[in-house]
């Protein structure tokens, strides 16, 4: 999902094209433009980052996750080249939908790449915490039971998936929607509508969110796990768990895939149940507030990359070191500045002491001015 709605705040009115001027649509391309730039690059670059890793990895446990990895941002990255280029199709061509579609095709193939290179991030990422959760605590069984073999079939089984749920509007005749705001088109929320009509977005909404249930739980195992593992003295378990390191880095790659998508994806999978069950019509404010939590779900297939990139081991041991720099400096500096004080404070009280001066009962006098009494 491509972020194709950036401009549209402002845009929403109830007629059939959006009577904004020629700068705001300008305004519109270009951001759709830049979004999608960053997210191909971004994608790329986390891309080469896991071959790279894969090609060179020696343990076969972290194979399978590196390839789930992969299939995430290869589908992000298509899912902003296809829908990049849509949205600024539909832009460019003003929002005008009677000419630049009156048999509705794009607009179904514009709302199946919405829903497909949505709900399949999430699939996969369930997948990835899965994985994860059975190599952790059944690592025999994830030696033989999830090969490169099984691990393709998976994201095979989790594409045909996400493809079957973005095909069932068109399968069962009830076409997508242009939206509101006319930028992007998406399940039948509002009109005349039937229970099948109800149902598709519902049914999209309710894996989505079961996608990320299962993350929750899977992560939330291991990382117990792990913590456990770590706590053990033992030496058979030490052996066991002697490359938890590893286990770590994909936990907390998890955890943030999980966190990025709970924050970007649930508004929208929320308010997509809601507007399903109760139709509100004309409501203005409803679409406002559709359109504002589409804008932070296009985030998602923007902020995944980084993920990789970022939270790696040798990124991470980098920071860790620069922090320890700093912190070992800043210490230096205060024994420093602890230091002079300190001595400074010692000569003066040593200068204090050392001074020829006496004090008697009339004043202080100096040794060769003290009036001496008359014999």
């Amino acid at each position: 999902m491509s972020s194709n709605v950036s401009s549209d705040v402002g845009c929403l009115i109830s007629g059939n094209v959006c009577n904004g001027s020629c700068t705001k649509r300008e305004v519109s391309v270009t951001s759709s433009a830049i979004s999608m730039t960053v997210g191909i690059i971004s994608n790329i670059m986390a891309l080469f980052i896991l071959i790279k890793a894969y090609h060179r990895f020696k343990f076969k446990s972290k194979a399978a996750f590196l390839l789930f990895a992969s299939a995430l941002v290869l589908t992000d990255f298509f899912g902003h080249l296809i829908n990049g280029s849509l949205a600024i199709y539909v832009y460019a061509s003003q929002k005008d939908w009677e000419i630049l579609d009156p048999n509705k095709s794009l607009c179904d193939f514009f709302g199946v790449c919405m829903a497909f290179f949505g709900l399949t991030p999430l699939l996969l990422g369930s997948l990835m915490a899965v994985e994860r959760g059975i190599g952790v605590t059944r690592p025999l069984f994830h030696a033989t039971a999830l090969g490169p073999h099984h691990v393709r079939s998976l994201l095979g089984v989790t594409w045909m998936l996400g493809l079957l749920v973005a095909l069932l509007p068109i399968l069962f005749q009830r076409p997508y929607q242009v939206q509101r705001s006319r930028s992007w088109c998406f399940f039948r929320l509002q009109g005349m509508r039937d229970w099948v009509d109800v149902l598709l977005p519902v049914l999209f909404s309710v894996l989505g969110l079961l996608a990320l249930l299962v993350s929750l739980v899977c992560n939330t195992v291991t990382g117990l796990t792990l913590l456990r593992c770590r706590g053990q003295l033992d030496r058979n378990h030490y052996r066991h768990c002697r490359n938890t390191s590893h286990h770590s880095e994909m936990i907390c790659q998890l955890l943030a895939i999980m966190l990025v998508s709970c924050v970007c994806w649930g508004p929208l999978l929320i308010t997509s149940i809601i507007l399903s069950l109760h139709d509100h019509g004309e409501d203005q404010t409803s679409h406002t507030h559709m359109l504002l939590v589409v804008r932070m779900a296009t985030w998602n297939q923007i902020l995944d990359p980084w993920v990789y990139i970022l939270l790696r081991k040798a990124v991470l041991r980098r920071l860790f070191q620069v922090a320890l720099r700093l912190c070992s400096r800043h210490a230096k500096l205060t024994s420093r500045w602890q230091g002079s004080a300190l001595g400074s404070s010692m000569n003066a009280s040593s200068s204090m002491t050392s001074r020829p001066d006496f004090i008697g009962l009339d004043g202080p006098f100096l040794p060769d001015t003290a009036i001496s009494s008359p014999p």
